[in-house]
């Protein structure tokens, strides 16, 4: 493992595992393909061991901190799974409304990882909320490989009406202000860019390396957004060409912000594809954007 952490494994193994892990091949295909850089005494299950998130050791705000009010809540979504769950997090004691923020996990359900970071966002003076999409299916199974398995069950589209209905519930919660803005991770990418077509009372989105609508729905968009992408990102960063163009075309509002030398994932402290650097500036960044535009 020491080897590992030194720099022995090159980009093309995080590209591999990028690969694998948003299904652009199977386990059998990414095992076969890494266990070539199983030299000088690493092993494959060693190199995926290093690549796997590690929850427990990376939670920068845990479960049942004093200074946060926070609990699983239930809300429907008739367009899509029917009864979901979610993490509510608040600043406790809270005597005031609060802006809100939907937290949109990756491709593999309400994992710990994103449960913190719905934890940070109600650190930050937000009213946050961060469904679960698996909950038709049970919920987050406990790991992420199973997680994404089920996710793959379920029908994307119906996914992105479940975190409009959070956005609804969000949005009338006695503790929210109404002002309402998303963030979300990969998969929660894609669904932050499309609840900024879809949803006209949305204030501010912030799509990390997330997937792009079509050019034809660009117009739609009444959200400003802030962008966020890995510069080595080459499979999600190709898209973002054709999707300036079509928000330059319209005059819609963005910033964008590209991170050099970090990989898709770099915001997330559970695994080693994270950039220290680049994750706290994009969060700063972040917060900084729903301070101006929900709290207005």
């Amino acid at each position: 493992m020491k080897n590992i952490e030194n720099g022995q494994l090159g980009q093309e193994v995080f590209d591999l595992f990028d690969r694998y892990v948003h299904g652009k091949i199977d386990r059998r295909e990414f095992m076969e393909r890494v266990s070539r850089y199983a030299v000088g005494g690493l092993t494959v299950t060693a190199i995926i061991d290093y690549l796997s998130p590690n929850y427990a050791a990376a939670q920068q705000v845990r479960s049942g901190d004093p200074r946060l009010d926070e609990e699983y809540v239930e809300y429907d979504s008739p367009k899509g799974g029917g009864r979901m769950r979610g993490l509510l997090s608040m600043p406790v004691g809270n005597e005031s409304r609060l802006p809100g923020v939907v937290v949109v996990h990756e491709n593999r359900g309400l994992n710990p990882h994103i449960e913190d970071v719905c934890r940070r966002a109600g650190l930050a003076d937000f009213i946050a909320l961060a469904p679960d999409a698996l909950t038709p299916l049970g919920g987050y199974p406990g790991n992420d490989d199973d997680g994404r398995a089920l996710q793959r069950q379920r029908n994307r589209e119906e996914m992105l009406e479940d975190f409009i209905a959070a956005y609804e519930y969000l949005k009338a919660h006695p503790a929210c202000s109404g002002d309402v803005g998303v963030v979300g991770f990969c998969f929660g990418g894609w669904i932050s860019n499309m609840m900024a077509v879809q949803v006209p009372g949305l204030l501010a989105a912030a799509p990390f390396y997330g997937g792009q609508p079509a050019a034809e729905e660009v117009s739609s968009i009444q959200a400003p957004l802030v962008l966020h992408f890995a510069g080595l990102d080459a499979r999600v960063n190709a898209g973002w060409p054709a999707y300036e163009a079509a928000l330059m075309e319209h005059q819609k509002e963005y910033t964008a912000h590209f991170y050099p030398n970090v990989n898709h994932g770099f915001h997330n402290d559970t695994t080693p594809r994270y950039d220290e650097k680049a994750a706290r500036l994009a969060w700063k960044r972040t917060i900084d954007f729903f301070n101006e535009r929900l709290r207005g």
